[in-house]
């Protein structure tokens, strides 16, 4: 056997080696992660856990009010044990609440807590997956407004989430000062119900601004809808970019067509394109004509998205 085909086979093995030491790693972390429930049922007394039964016995007109939520099929797994079904997977065991003869100090009652322990009992379900996974950072979760304040697991309004009233008069009841915006004459048409609020924030957190939500491929979320301004284009408009839709566009409702921050196209084209002596953005060059029936820029700039033909945005 030659020299360098004993060499290969030696390096072969020992990427072979590592690949199993590490596939062995992984799957260890694997099994961790998937048995976490398990041990964390294993450190509850079971024997506390009197089953939905005994509940319905007392609360019968609750119970046929959650039977008929997503949450009583959801909570009717037996495979993950008695912990986990039922009234005692958001209450708590109730064998001792039975005992002292419903004194509700017994089982944990989600009247008079704080935000930060609602959250912290709706989180051992629902912090798997995107929607829920910054829930600790969100503006709601900060500001103590708790799960229970738009979700009722018992006398839900709105069937899909659980919601306590339908959007958006869920979201006016806080947010008070964005109301006003739906009813300008040019807006995002909320009040009609075609857009909802949680279309464009994530009302459970994240990382950018306001709690707004992005596109698959991380852009802004109004190209989900808008998807011809995305590009990418061969010549961009950088404040589309760097600033987003909101350096000329207000989001809810404006006075303006398309939703303009200005009145005249040219008043919101002039706070980038100004002559001075540092500016990195060109001006606008001394023949350009501004009477009044050139004021629109957009009239020869027509592209001002982006365009694949033109470094001005003429097509």
């Amino acid at each position: 056997m030659s020299a360098p085909t004993r060499t290969r086979l030696i390096l072969t093995g020992i990427l072979v080696a590592v690949a199993l030491v590490v596939g062995v790693a992984v799957g260890v972390a694997a099994d961790g992660k998937k048995s976490q429930p398990a041990r964390q049922e294993q450190k509850k007394d079971l024997s506390k856990y009197v089953g939905w039964e005994a509940c319905q016995a007392c609360h019968d007109e609750m119970y046929k009010k959650f039977e008929a939520t997503p949450h009583w099929k959801t909570t009717l797994d037996t495979r993950r044990g008695a912990a986990w079904q039922g009234c005692e997977a958001c209450h708590g065991p109730g064998a001792e609440h039975i005992e002292a003869g419903g004194d509700k100090t017994k089982i944990f009652n989600f009247k008079g807590v704080s935000a930060k322990q609602i959250g912290e009992r709706c989180m051992e379900c629902h912090t798997y997956g995107e929607e829920h996974s910054n829930f600790d950072r969100s503006a709601h979760n900060t500001n103590d407004v708790s799960c229970t304040d738009c979700h009722s697991a018992h006398k839900a309004k709105e069937r899909q989430f659980l919601l306590a009233a339908a959007q958006p008069q869920l979201c006016y009841s806080c947010h008070g000062e964005t109301k006003p915006q739906f009813n300008k004459p040019f807006r995002h048409r909320v009040n009609e119900n075609l857009v909802k609020c949680t279309d464009c924030h994530n009302q459970h957190g994240g990382f950018l601004t306001r709690q707004v939500r992005a596109t698959a491929a991380q852009d802004a979320v109004c190209f989900k809808c808008h998807a011809d301004k995305a590009g990418p284009f061969v010549f961009e408009h950088a404040p589309v970019k760097t600033e987003g839709c909101v350096a000329c566009h207000v989001p809810h409702g404006s006075s303006n067509p398309r939703l303009l921050k200005r009145n005249q196209i040219n008043l919101l084209c002039l706070e980038c394109h100004t002559l001075t002596v540092d500016s990195p953005v060109p001006g606008i060059p001394t023949f350009h004509n501004q009477a009044q029936k050139y004021q629109a820029c957009t009239i020869c700039h027509v592209t001002v998205h982006g365009s694949n033909h033109s470094a001005v945005f003429f097509r």
